[in-house]
């Protein structure tokens, strides 16, 4: 009798699992650019089914995925700002246990907003900031006065290094690198770090003469790297971590020790992946994981998903930058097409779409903005065909008007300084070492309040 009842149970349970395995199926919306045939992210899709309606967005992969029933016919309507709006209807048919049904439906760019970008050239021919035939230069810095330092190497970066101080006419003052140089880097106060294997360099300019204080790696990413930028009383700050698809903005008051967060952004479809790889690992591995998240209580699947995911070919790293400028702060979330306006106590003002982000493979995107620290102008990175383009972004519309192509083509290390902007470069082919060069804007802006505390004019262009 005891076993008929437990053979009863486990039919039964086994019949139910079966019948919910029937019973649904998963349903996936790929969703990409008809012309470019690139993925489209944030389209906003409904779908009717029966009695269910959903309302749903697409991720990053341009995909919008949920479970339906066998023999129903789904209906949906997609919609974006930048396509015209799409409906249909698919019916899902009797499908065997595990099959996915993908969806593929392509969207026409509005014609209205496919209008023909406007290339400017800059003007004139490309002025040679600093030049050597000893030295090369791996990166620089353009200080507030105008003046610049200068990281160069005689034949290989990792064999040797200088700093110069440079005020666009004289070396004025050099200094050996005690160490593996890799870069200059600049704080939230403005000043130049040089980076090295071991340590970081603060470089401090004292009377035209160049010196430089150790600062241990680990004290400067922990302490001084989070902090994005500061005012009067006011620092903003970061929890960014590379190795996990989330992270936020905060504000700290000086006055009172207070913070508050500004803003969250989230990669969901990188951090739903980053999550399940903890489902695949093997028995060992979850073991470590679920030990550490018992001494921390951090999730398990936060360590899997650091130490194994983020090794993958499908892990990002976030990008969404904060810039401040007069006393708004502007914030780019790529992964939810916004770009936000915050006051300088962190109080959101305004939000518009962006999309200058959108088909990277045709626009040449780079997943790069500059800013013009003297200005306060926005700028975004593009590339094709090696040439170099730069996109202003007007922060009132979220739109480039026009981008500037630059004269030569693969160039390095940008910065942009009042209207000007410089690069490194070396011609293709040649023995010339790399030069420093700088070319002017087709257009002029006056200047902004820094966002180091200097107080100048407003921003408007002219």
């Amino acid at each position: 009798m005891l076993l008929r009842i437990i053979f009863l149970a486990v039919f039964a349970n086994l019949s139910i699992m079966l019948y919910a395995q029937t019973d649904t199926v998963m349903i996936v919306f790929e969703l990409t650019d008809k012309e470019f045939k690139e993925s489209l992210q944030n389209v906003n899709g409904t779908f009717n089914y029966g009695v269910k309606s959903k309302i749903l967005r697409s991720n990053s992969k341009g995909q919008i995925s949920f479970y339906c029933s066998i023999n129903e016919t789904v209906f949906y309507s997609l919609n974006h700002p930048l396509y015209e709006s799409k409906t249909g209807s698919k019916k899902i048919g009797p499908l065997q246990i595990g099959d996915t049904v993908v969806v593929r439906i392509d969207l026409t760019s509005i014609k209205r907003q496919d209008v023909k970008e406007v290339v400017v050239k800059a003007p004139g021919v490309p002025d040679t900031v600093y030049s050597s035939k000893r030295l090369s230069v791996a990166d620089f810095e353009v200080q507030r006065d105008g003046d610049l330092v200068l990281l160069v190497y005689p034949k290989n970066l990792k064999k040797g290094s200088e700093l110069l101080l440079y005020n666009g006419v004289d070396v004025v003052n050099s200094f050996s690198v005690p160490g593996t140089a890799e870069e200059i880097i600049r704080d939230y106060r403005g000043n130049a770090h040089v980076v090295c294997a071991d340590n970081i360099y603060g470089i401090h300019l004292n009377q035209q003469k160049i010196g430089i204080a150790t600062i241990e790696k680990s004290y400067y990413l922990k302490y001084i790297a989070p902090i994005v930028d500061t005012n009067h009383t006011k620092m903003y700050f970061s929890n960014f971590n590379k190795d996990y698809p989330a992270f936020s903005y905060f504000t700290y008051d000086q006055l009172d020790s207070t913070y508050s967060q500004i803003i969250n952004i989230k990669d969901a479809l990188m951090m739903e992946l980053y999550r399940s790889e903890y489902k695949w690992v093997d028995v060992r591995t979850k073991l470590w994981a679920k030990n550490l998240e018992l001494q921390t209580g951090i999730d398990a699947e936060i360590y899997v998903g650091a130490n194994y995911f983020t090794q993958s070919l499908y892990y990002k790293e976030l990008y969404a930058p904060l810039f401040h400028r007069n006393d708004s702060l502007f914030v780019f979330d790529y992964y939810a097409d916004q770009l936000f306006t915050f006051d300088a106590k962190g109080t959101k003002l305004d939000s518009i779409s962006i999309y200058h982000h959108y088909n990277p493979k045709s626009s040449g995107w780079k997943k790069h903005l500059i800013q013009d620290q003297v200005t306060g102008q926005i700028y975004a990175v593009f590339e094709k065909a090696g040439f170099t383009y730069l996109g202003r972004i007007d922060t009132q519309t979220g739109e480039i008007a026009e981008k500037v192509r630059l004269e030569f083509r693969y160039i390095d290390k940008i910065s942009i300084h009042n209207n000007f902007i410089y690069y490194v470069y070396r011609p293709f082919e040649s023995i010339q070492k790399k030069f420093l060069y700088k070319e002017r804007l087709p257009y002029e802006y006056e200047k902004s309040k820094l966002p180091y505390g200097i107080e100048i004019s407003t921003e408007t262009g002219k």
